[in-house]
């Protein structure tokens, strides 16, 4: 809360600075600020303020203001620099490393990205271009190509040697070891390297079982892996086994941080580059569409209530209770949902242990019906006319049916999707939205006019 403060402080200090074009004072406010509070800053100006506080700090500090811009993200970062020409973004890419200068270039105009890549100056071991190549949200394109590596040919005392006067390393905590041909071979960490004497044999004190990704595993399957080893950095083999790059937890926690996002965002049908600040007619466009097919699946529902016309008729209290049965289904969906949807995500979720998954989740919502049910037949007994105990028991059965219903169906149907290779986030809940309607009117009116006799009619 005290840092929350801080840069509340500051913002509002950079706004009184920018509206009184005392350019110096705001110079000096901005060089004293960390990359990250700086891109939060940036996100909080309006557009004008953001590109003139920007441009100030470029002038003055070119690597700090690009390192505020990678903190942005890609989107955003991509914003603050298309207005510049090529030639200035080309050279301000060279500041930051080459996985982050890929992601903004990327997302910059096509004409523009074009330009910049053509005046881009390679980094050794690999630049911007060679990263673009690789697909999206890989490996690939994550890793910094500038790694240190080892010849395994070397001893203790030349690797230290080695490493004292390399330059421009970004991660020294693991020191992977290579052949003559750069095949990737082992390990050492910095603790053992120092702790033996210095004529010892990389080859003796490096291990060979060496965690390692392609540079086609998908980001999710990467950030996985080093969750799951507790390792601070992975390296990235090409498809003969070469040391190519090496992706660090920063950038595995960004990966977490976006994939959590996306997922969210998703399961509520909206798409991942929506946000509180999108142009209102940029975002009409993007919900709009989920909206529309939730409207053909609503008018499913529609039909199904429809059937029992003569059943609502008769006894027209039933109506009043009707969205409590199709609610409660609808939340317990959402439990499930989320549940489910994580497990596939962080690979706990897979084919081999799915009937385990949808027994556990059918008795969980067969145990929250049983109690939801008998609190809500409770409730109707005590709140309708005449204290009716048999729409009470209607009520209770048909939430049993449609809350066992919504947990089979939140587990199955992101199965079915993910078979189906459609992300389970992005279409669950429409599918999830359709069932415990249709299943909650169905049982709730199905069963009314099985009892409809028994019902007091007023």
């Amino acid at each position: 809360m005290a840092a929350q403060r801080r840069i509340d402080l500051v913002l509002e200090s950079v706004r009184r600075l920018l509206r009184m074009g005392a350019t110096p004072n705001l110079l000096n406010l901005l060089l004293k600020q960390h990359p990250a509070d700086l891109a939060q800053i940036f996100t909080e100006l309006g557009d004008k303020d953001r590109h003139t506080a920007f441009n100030v700090l470029v002038e003055r500090n070119s690597k700090l203001a690009m390192e505020s811009v990678s903190e942005l993200g890609p989107e955003k970062g991509a914003e603050l620099l298309s207005l510049k020409p090529a030639e200035e973004i080309a050279r301000l890419a060279q500041e930051i490393p080459s996985d982050d200068a890929a992601a903004l270039i990327d997302q910059l105009p096509e004409e523009l990205s074009a330009a910049v890549l053509n005046l881009i100056k390679p980094k050794p071991g690999g630049g911007v271009s060679e990263l673009l190549e690789y697909e999206e949200q890989t490996a690939g394109r994550l890793m910094n190509p500038n790694v240190f590596a080892l010849s395994e040919d070397l001893t203790a005392g030349e690797a230290i040697t080695a490493l004292q006067t390399s330059r421009d390393v970004e991660m020294v905590f693991y020191l992977y070891v290579v052949d003559s041909r750069r095949h990737l071979v082992g390990v050492v960490s910095l603790r053992r390297l120092l702790l033996v004497a210095p004529d010892t044999p990389l080859k003796r004190i490096m291990t060979s079982d060496v965690y390692s990704a392609r540079v086609d595993t998908d980001q999710e399957d990467v950030a996985r892996q080093v969750a799951s080893y507790n390792l601070l950095a992975l390296p990235i083999v090409d498809a003969e086994n070469k040391l190519v790059g090496l992706i660090t937890v920063d950038d595995v926690i960004d990966v977490i941080k976006d994939e959590a996002t996306e997922d969210v965002l998703r399961l509520a049908g909206v798409s991942v580059d929506d946000s509180v600040m999108t142009p209102p007619a940029t975002s009409l466009r993007k919900r709009l569409p989920w909206l529309q097919i939730n409207l053909v699946t609503a008018f499913l529902a529609a039909y199904v209530v429809g059937l029992f016309t003569k059943t609502i008729k008769a006894a027209p209290i039933i109506a009043a209770y009707m969205p409590v049965v199709a609610g409660m289904g609808g939340n317990a969906a959402t439990q499930t949902l989320a549940i489910v949807v994580r497990g596939l995500a962080l690979g706990e979720l897979t084919w081999s242990n799915a009937r385990q998954a949808v027994m556990k989740e059918g008795l969980v919502g067969l145990g929250n019906g049983l109690a939801t049910g008998l609190v809500g037949a409770l409730i109707v007994w005590a709140t309708s006319p005449d204290h009716d105990w048999v729409l009470g028991l209607v009520l209770g059965a048909a939430m049993v049916i449609n809350m066992f219903v919504a947990a089979t169906a939140g587990t199955l149907i992101p199965l079915g999707l993910r078979a189906l290779k459609i992300d389970p986030a992005l279409a669950s809940s429409v599918f999830i939205t359709t069932f415990t309607d249709v299943f909650g009117f169905f049982s709730f009116l199905g069963l009314g006019t099985l009892f409809v006799r028994f019902l007091h009619h007023t």
